[in-house]
């Protein structure tokens, strides 16, 4: 995979919203523009474009100029910071998109090139087959070139919509339905919030919103530690369970942490639970 930077925009009035600050907006315990945000953990830099606001991760500000002055003026603010040759632009009201989606375009991308297709860019369709230019990965160097010939066009780029900048672009396209809904409404919003809790990984949803919140990196063997806490409960006594799983967090920190000594010191409480329960009473 290619490195990359990534261009989040988070400004905006949100008139369907009331007003309201959108991208701080929680789903799943988690503001919009965090949940986008985790998804772009493989990015080598990030720059949000909109008003400075608390993250969970460490980003670039910027604004556009003026402030509100639409998502061309914005992506063009955003890639005046980018370095890499490859930036993936995304709206900051994506509460499904993950870092496998992300993956998923810059290695669409990548795929065309070693092809010798020169697309400029990869972007998701949503479930009704319509192109969405804010969940995208572009070739920098043609965004800077359609940027400039807008400008020189109009004479600026305040209002403009997107879809004049990438009409003239070559592009990949990925349907995705879920990871390429947005949310404008709070009939959005509560539907996303309904489907997180609703669908079968409501634990990963949760395990991710408290390694968001610990600031944790850390792959989690959800079956493993769930076997853990049962034969602890079982076999020793409920409040085990919990006791047990803390206890064995604390271990692999201590052994520096990471997916191995989490494993490590799993194996062993599963096995202590295990003699634990058939000793002879």
């Amino acid at each position: 995979m290619s490195g990359f930077d990534a261009v989040v925009l988070a400004g905006g009035a949100a008139r369907r919203l009331g007003g309201v600050d959108k991208p701080s907006v929680r789903v799943g315990g988690r503001t919009l523009l965090d949940r986008v945000l985790s998804a772009c953990a493989d990015a080598e830099s990030v720059v949000v474009v909109g008003p400075e606001r608390p993250t969970a991760t460490p980003v670039t500000w910027t604004r556009e100029d003026p402030p509100g002055g639409g998502p061309v003026a914005a992506l063009a603010a955003g890639l005046r910071r980018v370095r890499a040759g490859t930036a993936v632009v995304l709206s900051a009201d994506l509460p499904f998109l993950d870092a496998h989606t992300v993956r998923g375009l810059l290695a669409a991308l990548d795929g065309e090139a070693d092809r010798g297709d020169g697309r400029e860019g990869a972007l998701l369709a949503d479930a009704d087959g319509r192109d969405q230019p804010l969940v995208a990965a572009y070739r920098t160097e043609p965004l800077r070139g359609g940027l400039a010939r807008l400008a020189a066009e109009h004479g600026s780029l305040v209002g403009l919509p997107l879809r004049l900048l990438t009409a003239g672009f070559s592009l990949t396209r990925l349907p995705h339905p879920t990871a390429s809904l947005d949310c404008d409404t709070w009939e959005d919003i509560t539907t996303a919030r309904a489907r997180i809790r609703d669908d079968g990984n409501v634990l990963d949803e949760w395990i991710a919103a408290v390694k968001a919140e610990l600031g944790i990196e850390l792959d989690v063997d959800t079956a493993a530690l769930l076997d853990l806490a049962r034969d602890a409960a079982h076999g020793v006594a409920r409040p085990a369970a919990p006791l047990t799983t803390f206890l064995v967090g604390y271990a692999a920190a201590q052994q520096g942490g990471g997916a191995e000594a989490l494993a490590e010191a799993t194996r062993k409480a599963s096995e202590l639970a295990t003699r634990w329960s058939e000793e002879p009473e």
